[in-house]
């Protein structure tokens, strides 16, 4: 089931204007999926026993076969680890947002650290940082060492999280991408070991990548099913195999304008690093890629770099923090894809307006499938501004990035519509955060249209979130001249129609502004001065409301949370409807 379906924003005989030669589709309706209630009771228990059968004889006997006395090449890995985690790796820890782990305390069996680290731990990634920080002879060693505690506690019998399909799906990729690091030993027993655990995991995988979630988790595993039928002897008929299920897999997991179903950067991200790194083991085989993996690359690049601002960083969207721009050009660089920027991912929910130096992003879709986002945000209609190589405005972002800086109260909070640079009607989300975790009611319907015109864009999107329990419909409309230097927005309240009349509530416009980016308000409380360190200066006036300034926060690539500031436009949402006009002005 995909995350929201495309339907005409007009009736069928008057299908959505296309603006010839730049893609921009005038009129759309996105909504999200009515049965959008995360898993449930009965799908829970099913994974439960499914789970249970990995303990099995019979799924023991699954996995026997030949043990594979080689593999038959080593696929280059083209992006860069981190130096900070793998000069700490020499120095006798695992480094992982903010958290250690001492190499000789290590213990599988017993892994005290958060889960996004155990799973940095079962999915070798962190071989890609070793192999970047010490030469060959020194870094396989430490590697080997690892390897020997991993294999202890988890090679015969499967187990979550070590055995689960997205951890598995990337081991065998990093597994064989830095074969040499684990593979260097004299000790035979141990080789042969190693070996047989990838051909293991990858028949542990054959039979359970279609039971991933849809999205990254299952893409993942059927490039490990792929990898390890290109490079473990006899393996024809496994990479026909996988590569009919990975097609399936690209076809759930991405809309087709390239963005995957989740909507999170990050994802997309890791999505292509994947793609990137099977048609590596492609290259090295000297084998053709099947065609369906190149096209897939070149929307979901596409799509990805629709979200890259001017620092060549992603934006903070869908809990994802502002990807650093090295890590984003190591990834295109992988993928050998040449393209532009996404201005509009329809589907993806992503909408771009480039206008000389300046970037604005919306997000102008409904919020994720619960069970497809385990950090979905309730951002609809937010936005976020860049000036050439300065952020302006963000999102507060990193709600997937819980960690030793982000608590797992902070990152709900991370997910709140206050999180985000848009309007908040009586301090309650536009759509709810559950206390599972899972999005609940909300936005189902978001309503767009964009025009580029002569001097600039126009883009109106209105959504649902505030209907059902407020009566209000949430309308914003954003012109942004053609040489970028003035931004002009317009946020409406105005009563949905078949609903009794609203009532007066507070509302406030939230503009969180980047760090490095210092406000000073006029007298008159109705403006600010934005200074830009290094860049330029900006002005900012509203005409309803009164503005104010609050603290705000901004996650960083490696998930650490940065002090800043952020501008709030306080005003009463009226029963007869209301709107709040604001301008950005570059002033030099």
């Amino acid at each position: 089931m995909t995350e929201h379906r495309r339907i005409p924003a007009r009736p069928a005989a008057e299908p959505a204007a296309q603006v010839e030669g730049d893609g921009i589709e005038q009129g759309k309706r996105l909504i999200r999926v009515a049965d959008d209630k995360g898993l449930s009771l009965t799908q829970k228990i099913a994974h439960h026993f499914y789970l249970l059968s990995w303990k099995t004889p019979i799924h023991g006997r699954k996995l026997r076969g030949k043990y594979p006395l080689k593999l038959l090449a080593v696929p280059d890995d083209a992006i860069p680890g981190d130096g900070r985690a793998g000069a700490a790796m020499r120095a006798g820890y695992m480094l992982f947002r903010g958290q250690k782990q001492a190499l000789d305390t290590l213990d599988f069996a017993r892994l005290d650290v958060a889960p996004a680290f155990a799973d940095h731990l079962h999915e070798f990634r962190w071989l890609r940082d070793l192999a970047g920080a010490a030469p060959r002879d020194q870094a396989a060693p430490i590697a080997e060492a690892v390897m020997r505690k991993w294999l202890a506690v988890h090679a015969e019998t499967p187990s979550e999280p070590a055995w689960r399909v997205d951890n598995a799906g990337w081991r065998l990729l990093f597994w064989t991408a830095h074969a040499p690091l684990i593979l260097s030993s004299s000790d035979l027993v141990y080789r042969s070991l190693v070996l047989n655990c990838i051909a293991r995991t990858a028949r542990h995988l054959d039979r359970g990548a279609d039971k991933a979630p849809m999205g990254l988790s299952r893409i993942v595993g059927w490039c490990g099913i792929i990898a390890a039928g290109l490079l473990i002897p006899g393996g024809d008929s496994r990479r026909a195999f996988g590569e009919a299920g990975l097609r399936r897999a690209i076809d759930s997991g991405f809309h087709p304008d390239g963005g995957i179903v989740s909507r999170s950067p990050l994802a997309q991200l890791e999505s292509v690093m994947a793609l990137a790194m099977l048609a590596a083991v492609y290259d090295v085989r000297r084998q053709a890629a099947p065609a369906f993996l190149d096209e897939c690359m070149g929307r979901a690049v596409a799509a990805l770099l629709g979200l890259v601002h001017g620092d060549g960083g992603l934006g903070s969207w869908q809990g994802a923090a502002a990807i650093a721009p090295q890590m984003v050009d190591a990834v295109v660089r992988a993928s050998r894809v040449r393209t532009r920027p996404l201005r509009q991912a329809r589907d993806w929910g992503y909408q771009r307006i480039a206008a000389g130096p300046t970037v604005v992003q919306v997000d102008a879709a409904p919020p994720p499938v619960a069970r497809l986002a385990a950090a979905g945000c309730a951002s609809t209609g937010a936005l976020e501004i860049s000036d050439g190589a300065h952020r302006m405005v963000v999102n507060c972002g990193g709600a997937a990035l819980e960690g030793a800086w982000i608590s797992g109260d902070l990152a709900q909070g991370l997910r709140t519509t206050a999180a985000h640079s848009t309007l908040v009607l009586d301090d309650c989300n536009s759509t709810a955060l559950l206390p599972d975790g899972t999005l609940g009611r909300g936005v189902t319907e978001v309503e767009l249209n964009r025009q580029e015109l002569e001097n600039g864009s126009r883009l109106e999107l209105s959504h649902d979130g505030y209907v059902r329990r407020m009566g209000y419909v949430h309308r914003r409309l954003l012109l942004v001249s053609g040489d970028g230097r003035e931004i002009r927005g317009e946020d409406m309240l105005t009563p949905a129609e078949r609903r009794r009349k609203p009532g007066r509530k507070p509302v406030q416009v939230r503009f969180h502004l980047a760090p490095g980016v210092e406000p000073t308000l006029t007298a008159d409380n109705q403006g600010a001065l934005l200074r830009i360190d290094l860049g330029a200066l900006w002005q900012f006036r509203t005409g309803t409301g009164v503005l104010g300034v609050e603290d705000s926060l901004w996650v960083d690539p490696d998930g650490r949370p940065h002090p800043t500031r952020q501008l709030v436009v306080t005003a009463e949402a009226l029963p007869g409807g209301s709107s709040i006009g604001w301008i950005f002005k570059r002033m030099g």
